[in-house]
């Protein structure tokens, strides 16, 4: 049985806009606010993430978005998510851009079951906050994991909306990660 995991980077206020700053957002770019202990010990997790990943999960921007930083590249981090399966989520995406993916258009927690049924693991969500609005609002996620940047923004696109339900959540891990930054492991807890 496959299980839907969030895995994004966020501020400490919860901000996840635009991170490299490429965007135009006037508080983008927080992402490079943190020395390279801290760069080296997030991709190290990240790599890991990556390689014990059944799948990615994806909107159409952030297929395209990490189609343009890693179809490029070579190593074993980027020659696992550039073969690992795809699954975009969009109405509007003609042909995904990066390799290995299928396209999901139907209802989204009708898609998101079949896929937890047909993928044995981590079906690993990055980026893509419209979909993790989506994914949260029809309680879909089942775990959460936070790379917290010592940034506090004020401002900007947050990782749940307003209109986002309380959820339970149990805490699985607290790490330090690097010098400044945090890693934090949460599941998501149903009522039985």
């Amino acid at each position: 049985m496959g299980k839907i995991v969030i895995s994004e980077n966020a501020s400490l206020d919860g901000v996840v806009q635009d991170p490299t700053g490429e965007e135009g957002f006037r508080f983008g770019g927080w992402f490079a606010k943190v020395g390279d202990n801290d760069r080296q010990a997030w991709a190290r997790l990240g790599a890991e993430e990556a390689i014990s990943a059944k799948a990615l999960l994806l909107g159409r921007l952030s297929d395209e978005w990490f189609a343009r930083r890693w179809l490029g590249r070579t190593g074993p981090w980027a020659d696992r998510l550039n073969s690992m399966p795809k699954y975009i989520l969009s109405s509007t995406l003609g042909t995904p851009k990066w390799g290995n993916s299928t396209m999901l258009r139907g209802e989204l927690a009708g898609e998101i079951k079949r896929l937890k049924r047909e993928v044995n693991g981590d079906i690993v969500v990055i980026g893509s906050v419209e979909l993790v609005h989506a994914l949260w609002a029809q309680d879909l996620a089942d775990e959460l994991r936070l790379k917290v940047f010592p940034v506090v923004l004020g401002g900007g696109r947050r990782l749940f909306g307003e209109a986002a339900d309380m959820k339970g959540m149990v805490r699985v891990k607290v790490e330090a990660l690097g010098d400044s930054l945090s890693y934090l492991v949460y599941e998501r807890v149903r009522d039985a």
